[in-house]
C-alpha cells in the first residue's frame, strides 16, 4: 500500500514493514497482479507484487544462493534444472554458474515481470536471460509440470507467497506434477515462508509433499527483508542420502564450481537443516493427522 512517501507491505493483516520511497521506477497492473518497482536508500531497488516484497537488491543473494546451491551441490551431477517462477532472473543467474548444467527451463506465468525486471533489476539477472542453455516458457507452473514430457534432476519453485497467482504452486496437483517430472534421485525445493508467522503454510506443504516423496524436510536462511525470523525452504526427494552429504564432499564440489558466494558455504549448507524446536514440534504434531 502506497501512502505519501511510504510503501507498506500487506502480507500480514496485523503487522507489517514499511519502506521510504526515493523513486518509483515502475508501477502497473499486469495481466496477473499489481507490480511496483521502487528505490529505497537502505536496500536499493525493491520489487513487490500484490503488496508483498518479492526481492530487494541488498539481500537477494541470500535467498537465491541458498535455493540454488543447496540442491545443486547436494545432487552433485544435475544436468537439467527446472525453475518455476523466478521472473527477476536471479535464480537463473545462480544456476548458470554451475558449468555441468546442460539445460535450464524457466517457467514464469507473468511475462511482464520478466520484461520489467530485465529493465529495472539488471543486477539480479546479470545478463543470465541470454544464457543459450535457458529455455524460457510463459505458462502456469502447475500446467507445465502436469503436461511436460521432459524430466529434470532439480526443480526449484521460486514462487511468491500462496496468494493470487502463486497460490496454485502450493497445491497437491503442483507437487504431484513435480514428482512426475523429476528424474530418479531428483530434488524439489520450494520457498515455504517465514515459519514464525507462516507456520500453517509450511505445515500444509509438508503434509502434501509427503504423499509424493519419501524424504521431506526443511532448511533455512535468515533474510532481512523477509521479516519475522528465519525463512524456510522445503526439500523433497526420494533419496535421503542427498540431504546428508558430508561437508568434505560439499567442499570438494563447491571448490570445483569456482563459485564465489556471499552467503552460502558448505558448512552453512550442512547446518541449514537444523531447525528451531517449535518448528520441529509442529512438523511432528502434523504427522499425527
Amino acid at each position: 500500500m502506497l501512502t505519501n512517501n511510504l510503501w507498506h507491505e500487506t502480507l500480514h493483516s496485523k503487522l507489517g514493514q514499511y519502506f521510504t520511497i526515493n523513486k518509483i521506477l515502475h508501477r502497473t497492473r499486469t495481466n496477473h497482479q499489481n507490480l511496483i518497482i521502487f528505490e529505497n536508500t537502505n536496500v536499493g531497488r525493491i520489487l513487490a507484487l500484490d503488496g508483498i516484497v518479492q526481492t530487494t537488491e541488498s539481500d537477494e543473494f541470500i535467498y537465491h544462493e541458498m535455493m540454488a546451491h543447496v540442491p545443486l551441490l547436494a545432487h552433485g551431477n544435475a544436468r537439467k534444472v527446472l525453475i518455476i517462477g523466478g521472473g527477476d532472473g536471479a535464480m537463473l543467474r545462480e544456476i548458470s554458474y554451475h558449468k555441468n548444467i546442460e539445460q535450464i527451463t524457466m517457467v514464469e506465468i507473468d511475462a511482464s515481470v520478466i520484461e520489467l525486471c530485465k529493465r529495472y533489476l539488471p543486477n539480479h539477472h546479470s545478463g543470465s536471460f541470454e544464457n543459450p542453455l535457458c529455455q524460457l516458457v510463459i505458462d502456469n507452473g502447475v500446467h507445465f509440470v502436469q503436461t511436460t514430457s521432459d524430466r529434470f534432476d532439480v526443480i526449484i519453485s521460486d514462487s511468491p507467497d500462496p496468494i493470487g497467482p502463486g497460490e496454485s504452486l502450493y497445491t497437491s496437483k503442483f507437487y504431484e506434477g513435480c514428482h512426475k517430472c523429476l528424474n530418479p534421485g531428483g530434488i524439489l525445493v520450494t520457498q515455504s515462508g517465514v515459519c514464525f508467522f507462516q507456520l500453517n503454510e509450511a505445515i500444509n506443504s509438508y503434509r502434501k509433499l509427503q504423499n509424493y516423496f519419501n524424504d521431506v524436510k526443511f532448511y533455512q536462511a535468515s533474510i532481512p527483508t523477509y521479516y519475522g525470523g528465519i525463512m524456510t525452504f522445503s526439500w523433497s526427494s526420494n533419496n535421503p542420502v542427498l540431504r546428508q552429504i558430508d561437508v568434505s564432499t560439499l567442499i570438494h564440489r563447491y571448490n570445483k564450481t569456482n563459485l564465489k558466494c556471499r552467503y552460502y558455504n558448505p558448512k552453512l549448507h550442512a547446518s541449514s537443516f537444523a531447525l528451531p524446536q517449535y518448528f520441529l514440534d509442529a512438523l511432528k504434531d502434523s504427522s499425527a493427522f
